[in-house]
């Protein structure tokens, strides 16, 4: 490699210049077209539109890798980039650091410079000269410009039901509500029974709720807070659409597990309209303490800012803690090494260079399967996951039975450079206990539970168009709130692409007493009638599941939730319990106070 030029001071502060405006130009153009399909969740809920609702999602996953594409073309073509200039790209740096004073999105224009720098040089640059590995400007105290507020304020000094009557009738949705009063009144009963006996009202309590929708899959979500002095009540109030040109107010959720579920991992990302996403998430993690900066960018769809978060996050968990990465507790998988740091609560997980029999798969098809669950509607029963190229990772974090681990099974992935190991391309995701591992340690009504929960997971899976193709208890893990998620993607499929068979009654005495199956089986052939057989030994497990969810060994079942995918007709997934809806529980007597 040749030595860069020197240019002068004045030439090269002209040309960083330039290359920073194109790369903010780069960015500005792609906040642009996200918050045009963000801000199109509006018409989409409104006309119930929700194939588009579904494209837009996936649309807006994709969108960012192609503008970072774009700017490294755009550069390539107005600069001709050989090599790195180290003293023309800390000029740069500053530079862009100048040009985002006063931006509403900086944290995401740093993101999104290191995105097209990473992608331009080798990862000897990666370091804070060039990049942000720190942010380089504060987002704390952003807020949308002076005319318009990302928050609206409740006061209820003039009563309950006014102030709930205002928050419903700030959604500016172009639709009615289907009963408005009924709202209102059901919103008022179920705060009064369930919140107010529990606090001592101060005289300045007061309602706080973000002026954006977040929208997701079928719902519109007001997402605010009750203040009560030092108090703060989290709640969000799920809107539907009746598909016949109204809509109402489904439920109050404000149970702390609850809201955390409705942002979880194993979600799809809303589409929330913001011009200050930082404002956004400052608000959330009021809400939400037990949620990261990394998993609240990432909710609100800006999954690459999720990442930076997460990427920082670690790096100073490493600098503050001594433990070291290892094997991940439960069965090894043939497919995946995987392995954790016991301080942090994440896997990593990376693709075995070779598949052992009955494997049948290749790297990539692996690849294309995370990437289809990445894309999908997880109905809150897959596990989300961050994909990182040429991560690295301190030597002498790594424990000596991981390193051979990791030496024997992905040779072909890893390097080591001054100290680090470097994995070439990984997975990262949210530890969870292995189902298996959960039902050996617990036993009695708990176990019970979860083994239902494992029961309802097939079945949302199902109705949201994958099929788990393994269904072994290993595949699965615990929530710590006792939620069973699905997290191994290997043999993932989609529904309509399965064969869901009855299996054959035999003809003969030689085929009923056969010990292998008599009859020919295609390569996505299922019978159902024999999941029972190898879900689990423990004969109190199989009555459960037989006397819950006997539909799960029924062909039928399965064939019908085929026909239902085909046909468009979309089943309704809640992220909060049947309990909770007030078109139950108010259709059951559920009077006010």
């Amino acid at each position: 490699m040749s030595a860069s030029p020197v240019l002068p001071i004045p030439r090269l502060e002209a040309e960083a210049r330039q290359i920073a405006a194109t790369i903010l130009q780069g960015f500005d153009r792609h906040y642009r077209i996200f918050l045009l399909i963000t801000r199109g969740a509006r018409a989409r809920f409104e006309t119930h539109d929700w194939r588009a609702a579904n494209r837009a999602s996936r649309q807006r996953i994709t969108l960012y890798s192609q503008r970072v594409r774009e700017c490294m073309q755009s550069l390539r073509e107005q600069f001709r980039f050989e090599y790195c200039d180290e003293t023309l790209w800390q000029q740069v740096k500053i530079e862009y650091i100048h040009s985002l004073y006063q931006h509403q999105q900086p944290e995401l224009a740093e993101t999104f410079f290191n995105s097209v720098f990473t992608s331009l040089f080798h990862r000897r640059y990666y370091h804070n000269r060039h990049i942000f590995v720190r942010p380089g400007l504060s987002t704390e105290y952003l807020e949308d410009d002076e005319q318009q507020t990302y928050v609206g304020l409740y006061p209820t000094r003039d009563g309950l039901t006014r102030c709930i009557r205002s928050i419903l009738q700030q959604t500016r949705l172009s639709l009615p509500f289907e009963d408005f009063h009924r709202d209102v009144r059901q919103l008022v009963c179920r705060i009064k029974r369930q919140i107010l006996p529990g606090l001592s009202l101060r005289k300045h309590f007061q309602i706080q709720v973000l002026n954006s929708l977040f929208y997701r899959n079928k719902a519109a979500y007001l997402i605010g807070r009750g203040v009560n002095g030092e108090q703060m009540i989290p709640f969000a109030i799920p809107l539907l659409n009746n598909e016949k040109g109204a809509i109402y107010v489904d439920a109050l959720v404000h149970e702390p597990n609850d809201i955390t579920s409705l942002f979880s991992f194993a979600r799809s990302y809303f589409m929330v309209d913001t011009a200050t996403p930082s404002a956004i998430v400052d608000f959330l993690m009021h809400l939400l303490p037990a949620k990261s900066k990394a998993d609240l960018y990432t909710a609100i769809g800006l999954q690459k800012q999720g990442k930076t978060e997460f990427y920082r996050d670690f790096l100073h968990h490493l600098k503050h803690s001594s433990d070291q990465l290892e094997i991940a507790p439960g069965i090894k998988g043939l497919v995946m090494t995987v392995f954790t740091l016991p301080s942090y609560p994440y896997v990593f997980k990376v693709i075995n260079d070779h598949f052992a029999p009955p494997k049948k798969t290749t790297r990539e098809r692996v690849r294309q399967k995370y990437q289809i669950i990445k894309m999908h509607d997880r109905v809150g029963r897959m596990a989300d996951t961050l994909e990182y190229s040429y991560a690295a990772f301190p030597l002498d974090r790594i424990s000596a039975q991981l390193l051979q681990e990791l030496e024997q099974k992905i040779p072909s992935s890893l390097e080591i450079e001054n100290g680090q190991l470097i994995i070439r391309h990984l997975y990262i995701e949210r530890r969870l206990t292995p189902l298996n591992l959960f039902l050996a340690q617990n036993q009695g009504t708990q176990s019970s539970a979860v083994m239902l929960e494992y029961a309802q997971a097939i079945k949302d899976m199902a109705a949201a168009n994958i099929f788990p193709g393994d269904l072994l208890l290993k595949n699965f893990g615990v929530t710590r709130h006792g939620r069973v998620i699905f997290y191994d993607y290997d043999e993932i499929e989609f529904m309509t692409d399965m064969k869901f068979r009855d299996i054959p009654q035999p003809q003969t005495p030689e085929q009923e007493m056969a010990s292998e199956p008599w009859y020919a089986i295609g390569e996505r052939d299922v019978f159902p009638q024999e999941f029972i057989q190898f879900i689990s030994g423990d004969p109190v497990f199989r009555q459960l599941l037989q006397q819950h969810y006997r539909e799960l060994f029924d062909p039928q079942f399965w064939r019908s939730l085929q026909q239902d995918i085909r046909q468009h007709r979309y089943h309704d997934i809640f992220p909060y319990a049947a309990e909770k809806r007030f078109q139950l529980v108010f259709a059951n007597s559920e009077r006010c106070p």
